[in-house]
């Protein structure tokens, strides 16, 4: 499915073509009617002689409507650019023109009309002779001049053979299996509700499909959906499709709105871009300005930085990034309009290289027109890598859109870059071992080189701050790394996967990390140890311990489990904590229960050691207390 544009100046008869074409008339409005002239956006179709059926747009040529002829003319696929052989070429002729070239617009029929008022043959090898001069240079360059009439039908026949022949060298819109639908008309039918048009790109739409309305996030349903006035079950790349929209109201969608799935789009307030300023541009372009941003069938107001300039004369092209004043729904390789609020004039174009910056550029640092360039000029391998640098870490499925890659080639360069190793998953989801899930955290090599040797860093440098301790705090490590929850998880399980680091509790450590002590606390430690081992059932407090050795070294001895604290006073060793659990356990299999009394008397201890210990094996859920008794749990 095929939707072609027409462009051209005022009154040159465009619609009177579209109709003698189609048999529909496209102005529906009744001022366009009374004043024979298209104030905004009509639509036909038509099925061609080798049974393609195309839509067509016909946009307004006055240059008091230009704006409503811009949120048209982004979406199709071949112009059908029509000048009166009566007055050859006009002002909006130019524009018009100059237009198809920014959006780039692969070629199209040129339509010499109204040739019945033309009697002078010399007049029209003139006019043609002056039409071919103005298309050199432009994406028109190459298209066919085709002579007609459209109200005596005069050449329609060969205009309908170009327009296949057209059509035929254009490759059918890719299925990124991500559809969207930029809004260009919004209105009710009594009985179904809310209906929005527009041309269908990147992906299919079902009927039942969920949807949402961007930039607003108004989720709804696909009620209905009809291509031509005819009611289709699935909605195909290209097409002119009516959406009739379940649970959304009309007054919450207006032209420049995007229909999508949820999820595969995300609005945006700043683009960054490869603009080129028109040649004829009445003066220079100076950073920033405030222009009209017209992409897809939005039209916005955003505020222009130059980025290694300080401004761009006609004719140049130039990096930008622009801020707008309501968010956007763009991708990767869209095309845009600028234009000069007032007075009203067409001022350039160009392409989306990034459509989510991280934020606000330094306007000359070499590094980001670096980025630029490599996203203008990149392979595809270039442009996904390029994406995947910007978003650092990020679920396939998110690089994938914002390279705006199709399907199929993103899947083999995705498993390409996957064994090669440029492609790196941190979290382990992997489709038959040969790539990461769609899913999954993915990142590059070279980032995932960073971010996993500034944690074994920051470890290593805990390890030296804090000989003592067992590790670094989970928690204090994934604030120092400044990353997610998921990320850091991710991370963690990799590098110990790896073998790079040793997760204990809460504590993470290089792997083979073992507290050593100096000969004096290990002479200290030697002592404490000598008086635990003297009454293992009634050893020396916390306190007493702290005291002996010193904090950190205590510390030291409990986290390495030499030490089993079991209460804010009382601490055994391993092996006497160890000995009385095992006694314990054997007692209460014998006799059913045991008491704290019970307990004190076989040690010959003290209430308050037997208590603490008790109680504490209540916390770990390895016994119960009922009354005074305890049983296993």
């Amino acid at each position: 499915m095929r939707v072609i544009g027409t462009a051209g100046h005022v009154d040159h008869g465009k619609s009177s073509l579209v109709e003698a074409l189609t048999g529909y008339h496209p102005d529906r409005l009744k001022e366009e009617r009374e004043r024979e002239m298209t104030i905004d956006l009509g639509f036909a179709w038509m099925t061609l002689p080798d049974g393609e059926e195309i839509g067509i747009i016909d946009v307004p040529g006055h240059r008091d409507f230009i704006e409503n002829m811009l949120s048209g003319i982004g979406g199709i696929d071949a112009a059908l650019f029509v000048i009166a052989a009566d007055e050859g070429v006009m002002p909006q002729t130019r524009e018009h023109l100059a237009i198809l070239d920014l959006l780039q617009i692969q070629g199209g029929v040129v339509a010499l009309t109204k040739i019945d008022m033309v009697q002078d043959a010399e007049w029209l090898d003139l006019i043609e002779e002056d039409v071919r001069q103005q298309l050199i240079g432009t994406v028109m360059e190459n298209a066919p001049i085709v002579r007609v009439s459209g109200r005596k039908r005069i050449g329609i026949d060969d205009l309908l053979s170009e327009i296949v022949k057209c059509l035929a060298e254009r490759p059918p819109r890719v299925d990124y299996g991500r559809p969207r639908l930029p809004v260009d008309r919004v209105f009710t039918i009594p009985g179904f509700g809310t209906v929005v048009t527009g041309t269908l790109s990147d992906g299919a739409l079902h009927a039942g499909d969920e949807l949402v309305v961007l930039p607003q996030t108004i989720r709804g349903r696909v009620r209905g959906l009809q291509t031509h006035k005819r009611k289709e079950e699935i909605a195909v790349p290209g097409s002119r499709t009516a959406v009739n929209i379940s649970g959304v109201n009309v007054d919450e969608i207006m032209r420049g709105d995007v229909i999508a799935h949820p999820k595969d789009y995300q609005p945006t307030g700043r683009l960054d871009a490869r603009l080129r300023l028109l040649t004829g541009a009445s003066s220079v372009l100076r950073h920033n300005t405030s222009i009209k941003l017209f992409i897809g069938s939005a039209e916005v107001v955003a505020r222009l930085r130059l980025l290694g300039k300080e401004e761009l004369k006609p004719g140049e092209n130039g990096w930008v990034q622009m801020e707008v004043s309501h968010p956007v729904v763009a991708m990767r390789g869209d095309r845009f309009i600028i234009r000069r609020p007032s007075p009203g004039e067409t001022l350039g174009g160009g392409e989306v290289l990034d459509p989510h910056p991280k934020g606000r550029h330094k306007r000359f640092s070499r590094q980001t027109v670096e980025r630029l360039e490599a996203l203008e000029k990149g392979t595809p391998a270039d442009v996904f890598l390029q994406a995947l640098a910007a978003l650092g870490v990020a679920p396939l499925r998110e690089v994938v859109s914002r390279s705006n890659l199709e399907a199929t080639n993103a899947q083999l360069l995705i498993g390409e870059l996957y064994e090669n190793g440029l492609l790196v998953s941190i979290e382990g989801k992997t489709l038959e071992n040969t790539r990461p899930a769609m899913d999954a955290l993915v990142t590059s090599q070279l980032y995932w080189n960073q971010l996993s040797t500034k944690a074994i860093r920051e470890i290593q440098q805990y390890h030296k701050l804090y000989p003592l301790r067992q590790g670094m705090p989970r928690e204090e490590l994934k604030s120092r790394l400044k990353v997610s929850t998921r990320v850091f998880n991710g991370m963690m399980g990799k590098l110990a996967s790896s073998g790079s680091i040793q997760e204990v509790g809460p504590l993470v450590c290089e792997t083979g990390f073992e507290i050593r002590l100096n000969n004096q606390q290990q002479r200290l430690t030697d002592d404490l140890f000598t008086k635990f081992n003297e009454n293992p059932y009634g050893p020396p407090t916390v306190k007493e311990c702290q005291a002996a050795v010193g904090g950190d070294v205590y510390q030291a001895l409990v986290e390495s489990g030499k030490l089993v604290q079991v209460s804010a006073e009382v601490v055994f060793s391993r092996d006497g904590y160890e000995k009385m659990l095992v006694d314990v356990m054997r007692i209460i299999q014998e006799t059913g229960t045991i008491t704290a009394a019970q307990l004190r008397d076989y040690y010959n201890t003290s209430r308050r050691y037997v208590l603490a210990f008790l109680e504490y094996l209540d916390s770990r859920g390895i016994t119960i207390r009922e009354g005074d008794n305890r049983r296993l749990r």
